[in-house]
């Protein structure tokens, strides 16, 4: 693997994360670690890493508060990828609506871990502003506020992810099998589920305006166009 990235793991378990730490560190690889909350948000306010992976149920201070203090503190832009046995559609729409990026479910296979760690510190955002604009569109991570034209656009929490993944992608398209696993993991509600949510994608980000920004590709996916 040619990508080399700093990795800060929030874990309490010592057994799970000395083979996280062992398997990371043998990719290449630098690891900081914390063991409860309050440790882990100390360190990542603190050090200037590239990914943060962290576990849910922690002492002294829970992953979700966590999450959502480095979203409301940090001036940078990190993936945080969280850890956790929690698996219902539910508990990954809470770490979402707290800021984190990306779900991995307890007992997790190494090698996924390292994928998904890759993906996420390649983003195009990595390090960047919380704040960005895709045309007429800006998004405000660290506040969840997506505007067109200045106008706020009302978003539910998937719709939210749903917009956030394709301004995150652009100018590159995404996938529907991507945005099915950002937004439901390998169980999405229904085979329809993805076209019935980009259906109400559009009438908030295209309807009410001059312009659609949200185009199919065909056979593959979705992707902003910002051309007039």
């Amino acid at each position: 693997m040619g990508d080399r990235f700093d990795i800060l793991l929030v874990e309490d378990n010592a057994d799970l994360a000395g083979n996280i730490i062992d398997y990371l560190e043998a990719l290449g690889h630098r690891l900081h670690y914390a063991a409860d909350g309050e440790a882990g948000l100390r360190e990542a306010l603190v050090s200037r890493v590239d990914i943060i992976l962290l576990d849910l149920a922690l002492p002294n201070r829970d992953g979700l508060s966590v999450c959502a203090e480095i979203r409301r503190r940090a001036d940078l832009r990190v993936p945080i990828l969280m850890l956790t046995a929690r698996d219902t559609l539910d508990d990954k729409l809470a770490g979402f609506a707290n800021g984190a990026d990306d779900y991995l479910v307890k007992p997790f296979a190494l090698a996924e871990l390292a994928a998904r760690v890759v993906a996420l510190a390649q983003r195009p955002q990595l390090g960047q502003s919380h704040r960005f604009s895709v045309g007429p569109l800006t998004i405000d991570r660290q506040a969840r506020i997506a505007t067109r034209d200045g106008r706020p656009l009302r978003l539910t929490p998937l719709l939210w992810e749903l917009l956030l993944l394709l301004a995150e992608a652009w100018p590159h398209p995404v996938s529907r099998d991507e945005a099915t696993l950002r937004l439901w993991g390998d169980e999405p509600p229904s085979s329809d589920s993805l076209r019935a949510h980009m259906h109400l994608l559009r009438q908030v980000v295209d309807k009410p305006f001059d312009g659609h920004l949200i185009e199919t590709v065909h056979s593959f996916g979705f992707r902003l166009k910002t051309d007039p």
